[in-house]
C-alpha cells in the first residue's frame, strides 16, 4: 500500500511553504527550515530536483531563493510526489517482488490499482487548493504580516 514517506511530506511542506509565503519575493531555504523544521541538508537536495522538474525556479543572489515555476493552480501534489519517488528509485534497492501465484496474480495488481487511484486523486489537488485550505485554517502567510511604523 502506498505510504507517504518523510521525504515526501518534507517536499510537500517545502513547496507549499514557497507557494504560501513567497508571493512577492523568492523564499530562502533557511526560512523554510526555520518555519517547517525541515533539515537543511535534505531541503537543498529536494529543491534542486524540484527545479529540474520545473516545479520551482532557483533565483541566485543575496536575495535569492526559490519561486514557483508555474502558477499555484497548475502544480499538483502528484507532481511533487513523483519527483520524490524518482529521487528514491535511484537510490533504492529493488523492491520485494512476490514469487507466489497469489502474490503475482492477485496482490500485486491490487496494490498497483490502489497506488494508481491514490496518485490520480493527488493529481486533482493543486497547491492553490492547499494554500486556500491554509488560509481558511487561519495560518498567516509571511507576506501577509502587517507592519506598523511609528515615528
Amino acid at each position: 500500500m502506498f505510504r507517504m514517506s518523510k521525504k515526501m511530506i518534507y517536499a510537500l511542506e517545502a513547496v507549499l511553504d514557497i507557494a504560501y509565503n513567497g508571493r512577492q519575493n523568492p523564499v530562502q531555504s533557511r526560512d523554510i527550515t526555520k518555519r517547517q523544521g525541515i533539515p537543511q541538508r535534505y531541503l537543498e537536495q529536494v529543491m534542486q530536483h524540484m527545479v529540474k522538474a520545473n516545479i520551482l525556479k532557483g533565483v541566485r543572489g543575496p536575495r535569492g531563493g526559490y519561486v514557483l515555476a508555474r502558477e499555484r493552480r497548475r502544480i499538483t501534489v502528484a507532481e511533487i510526489i513523483d519527483v520524490v519517488n524518482n529521487m528514491d528509485q535511484k537510490s533504492r534497492n529493488t523492491e520485494y517482488e512476490s514469487q507466489s501465484s497469489l502474490g503475482i496474480e492477485v496482490i500485486n495488481p491490487l496494490i498497483d490499482t490502489l497506488n494508481n487511484e491514490f496518485m490520480d486523486r493527488l493529481g486533482t489537488i493543486s497547491l492553490q487548493d492547499l494554500c486556500t485550505q491554509a488560509s481558511q485554517q487561519g495560518i498567516q502567510a509571511e507576506d501577509d504580516q502587517s507592519f506598523t511604523f511609528n515615528i
